[in-house]
């Protein structure tokens, strides 16, 4: 939900909330104060991105991506008391344990009591900005995916998300990894050599299969790495390469089989779609390939635009928690 539709409690005069979404190659952060006249966007700012908190460095990472954000966001790098504060980050899965400590490093951060931090799970606050208390489902595409959705019943349902490691399908990593996976079978004589290698390995910088090899396990190799490489497959696509169609078309599959299955848990039989994320607002013929697939799988269905982001959803928790009252 924008925040400038929201209004503020009869004791407040003046609050400043901070959203954060948190994703695996950046973080952005938004800043918003209440005034008498409403609310007001004080700044926006990008910082660095953040892992599983359990991966190496994963701690540290997150501690970065919301201090260096929430540094670019303030104008002129004022630093300013904020009232309350709310991530979404990638994940974070409500109720686990990993939300606790999550919280405890956003507290951290901005120097906020427990009540004034909530920390969950970026496609709640994707959710929650898309449709505010409405039914709808998001489906997101950046770096990793997940597909969330809520009902009439306020009931929620989530499908994917679990990580590059074990179900990465329908995301840029999946669309990176596989486009690195058959540039090894062109380079074997598995499939007839192409642009699309000879593009992936210029980006990557190297020269055969063995330098590949070499930099895919290097320790600071992250899936961010591969998903950079999604737009030189899209592009390829573009221009009628049939192996860089194939990967698309599975990647779309992926994606709008995970979106079906949220609609059945939650009985949405005309549900309202909104599209987050890099690879879905941004690779053109993945987009073209998810409605398709959308058409397909849930004809029924309307996409939408949302009524905010997810930093306007970070945002509308942030102002939940200083008991904010809606127009």
């Amino acid at each position: 939900m924008p925040a400038e539709s929201m209004t503020d409690s009869p004791t407040s005069t003046s609050q400043v909330l901070a959203g954060f979404d948190a994703g695996q190659t950046h973080c952005r952060c938004r800043l918003s104060r209440w005034t008498p006249e409403g609310w007001h966007c004080l700044g926006e700012g990008t910082g660095t991105g953040v892992s599983h908190l359990d991966a190496p460095g994963g701690e540290e990472r997150f501690r970065e991506a919301i201090r260096s954000s929430l540094h670019a966001a303030w104008p002129d790098h004022h630093d300013e008391p904020l009232a309350a504060a709310a991530v979404g980050a990638s994940g974070v899965e409500a109720g686990t344990d990993l939300q606790a400590r999550a919280a405890s490093l956003l507290r951290e951060v901005v120097h906020l009591p427990k009540d004034r931090c909530v920390a969950t799970g970026d496609e709640r606050t994707a959710l929650r900005g898309a449709f505010a208390e409405q039914a709808g489902i998001v489906l997101i595409s950046g770096t990793g995916m997940i597909v969330v959705g809520r009902n009439t019943l306020g009931e929620e349902q989530r499908c994917g998300g679990w990580g590059w490691r074990l179900d990465g399908a329908g995301s840029a990593f999946d669309i990176g990894h596989q486009g690195v996976q058959v540039s090894l079978r062109m380079a074997d004589g598995r499939l007839a050599d192409g642009p699309l290698r000879q593009s992936l390995w210029g980006r990557l910088g190297c020269r055969s299969a063995n330098d590949l090899k070499t930099l895919v396990v290097q320790p600071d190799h992250q899936p961010a790495d591969l998903a950079r490489l999604a737009p030189l497959v899209d592009e390829a696509a573009a221009q009628g390469d049939r192996e860089a169609q194939r990967i698309l078309e599975r990647s779309a599959f992926a994606l709008a089989e995970a979106a079906s299955a949220v609609a059945r848990k939650l009985h949405l039989q005309h549900p309202n779609l909104c599209a987050h994320g890099g690879a879905l607002l941004y690779l053109r013929q993945f987009n073209r390939a998810v409605q398709e697939e959308m058409q397909q799988h849930l004809p029924a269905a309307r996409w939408t635009p949302p009524l905010g982001d997810a930093c306007d959803g970070a945002l509308a928790i942030a102002r939940d928690l200083c008991q904010f009252k809606r127009r």
